[in-house]
């Protein structure tokens, strides 16, 4: 299935791509676009485009690499259409960082002072119904299918060390059984420097891997591409053809 002529779309909230394939895989992309809904102080945060162009407004490449890692698992993929700006679905709603008003050096001036209402409008516009997408495709799924959610990550922030990583393989330790095989297997590609844990923790309260996997006992990864390496569609589409075989041989180990 080619993943293009089934999807359904919420026009500000969420995208499913294949929405109709019915293989064992769940792609989640939280971070997938910095699109500025025009409800939302008529479509601009305040923000130059350059600045909406940088890391802090989405996760780079993860969209085109999302929908690549799809179609070659047969999998539906969930992406939001809203930036992480908006209001971030990869967070709790009780999350003091669900409504960013400083990013990476960067002041967010639409969302300085924001009040509970609006706070509410925006989890009621955009994160629930994301949410409720991701829960549409998982919750059919038998509890062994897997969830990969797919992120990337800035090569360096400001002030701080370039990141050496290519790949950072993100979990939390209530339950490794895929990511540990998956790192090791990964480690086995010589060209590679893999992140275990890095360059962030991936257990996060409330987040979407522990609300669609964590908590319902189904395996998980987060994996992060340093978004260098995937911000041509070509890119997206290597490394995408690159990870598919090596997810699934390393489910094929766990015998999930």
């Amino acid at each position: 299935m080619n993943g293009k002529d089934d999807n359904k779309m919420n026009d500000h909230a969420f995208e499913i791509h294949g929405a109709t394939r019915r293989g064992d895989w769940v792609v989640t992309c939280d971070h997938a676009s910095n699109t500025v809904p025009p409800m939302i102080s008529g479509g601009c945060l305040g923000l130059p485009a350059s600045e909406m162009a940088r890391h802090i407004a989405y996760d780079i490449g993860a969209a085109g690499l999302s929908r690549h890692l799809a179609d070659r698992l047969d999998a539906p993929a969930v992406l939001s259409r809203f930036s992480r700006l908006v209001i971030d679905p990869n967070r709790g709603e009780d999350d003091p960082t669900l409504l960013m008003q400083i990013y990476d050096g960067t002041i967010i001036p639409a969302n300085r002072g924001v009040d509970a209402a609006e706070r509410a409008r925006r989890l009621d516009l955009f994160y629930r119904p994301y949410h409720g997408a991701v829960a549409s495709v998982v919750t059919p799924r038998p509890v062994q299918a897997p969830l990969v959610a797919v992120h990337s990550f800035t090569p360096q922030l400001r002030g701080r060390a370039p990141r050496p990583w290519h790949v950072g393989i993100l979990y939390s330790p209530r339950d490794t059984r895929f990511a540990l095989p998956l790192i090791e297997r990964l480690r086995r590609e010589t060209d590679l420097c893999i992140g275990d844990n890095e360059p962030y923790v991936g257990e996060l309260a409330g987040d979407s891997v522990e609300r669609h996997a964590l908590d319902h006992g189904r395996p998980n990864v987060l994996i992060e591409l340093r978004h260098d390496l995937i911000e041509t569609e070509q890119d997206q589409h290597n490394w995408a053809a690159r990870l598919a075989p090596i997810f699934e041989e390393t489910r094929a180990g766990l015998h999930l």
